[in-house]
């Protein structure tokens, strides 16, 4: 059984541990204050969800989720996480982050950052522009007119693929925003952010964005 670790424990994290165990993987979660602190959560997810360190978690991880402040990214685990599907769930929030000037000229993305982290990981942008509360509550059977729609971006098809499936999973279609570097379309304060919109909606969100807010 594929084994998920989730580096973040907030508010997004926690809805993702839910999600993929619901799906029945097994999951492997993650915070700043050490696993004793997520017993809670734990308890109340079930016996396929588990914490650790983050160091842990990405060792055991298949696959992996970053959902940590853009300020706490130097923390991520590097080596644990070579050669391994990285879903990136940022936003920058200079008023948390502090300003970093290569994304307020729209020179990076978030998901960029994280990629220059990790080099060897194949990092895709996913689950960033949805509340936590809709990701185990507004999804609808596939061919629903009004089912939802998230969007990716990556430069790896395989990251794509996986992301696309647990979407399904989840009740959503899927929009790709193209590579990497375009995954600032996703982002706060673009249209697409946090609006729940169509394929048809989220393209024409996608499509009308700029590179500044």
């Amino acid at each position: 059984m594929t084994t998920i670790g989730i580096i973040g424990a907030g508010h997004i994290g926690s809805a993702l541990a839910r999600a993929f165990s619901g799906l029945g993987y097994d999951v492997v979660i993650s915070n700043s204050r050490g696993p004793e602190s997520l017993a809670g959560l734990v308890e109340d997810l079930g016996p396929k969800v588990s914490a650790a360190t983050a160091v842990d978690a990405a060792a055991a991880a298949d696959i992996a989720v970053v959902t940590v402040p853009l300020k706490a990214l130097k923390d991520v685990p590097v080596e644990p996480l070579a050669g391994k599907i990285v879903l990136d769930t940022n936003n920058y929030y200079f008023e948390r982050d502090g300003h970093i000037d290569a994304l307020d000229r729209g020179e990076a993305t978030t998901s960029g950052l994280l990629q220059q982290h990790l080099p060897a990981s194949k990092v895709v942008k996913a689950f960033n522009h949805l509340y936590a509360s809709d990701i185990n509550a507004a999804g609808l059977p596939a061919g629903d007119p009004q089912r939802r729609a998230l969007g990716t971006a990556s430069d790896d098809a395989d990251a794509i693929e996986f992301v696309t499936g647990i979407y399904d999973a989840l009740g959503f279609d899927t929009v790709s925003a193209g590579p990497l570097s375009e995954s600032w379309r996703l982002e706060r304060d673009r249209p697409a952010y946090v609006v729940a919109q169509t394929a048809d909606e989220l393209r024409d969100n996608l499509a009308k964005a700029n590179r500044l807010p």
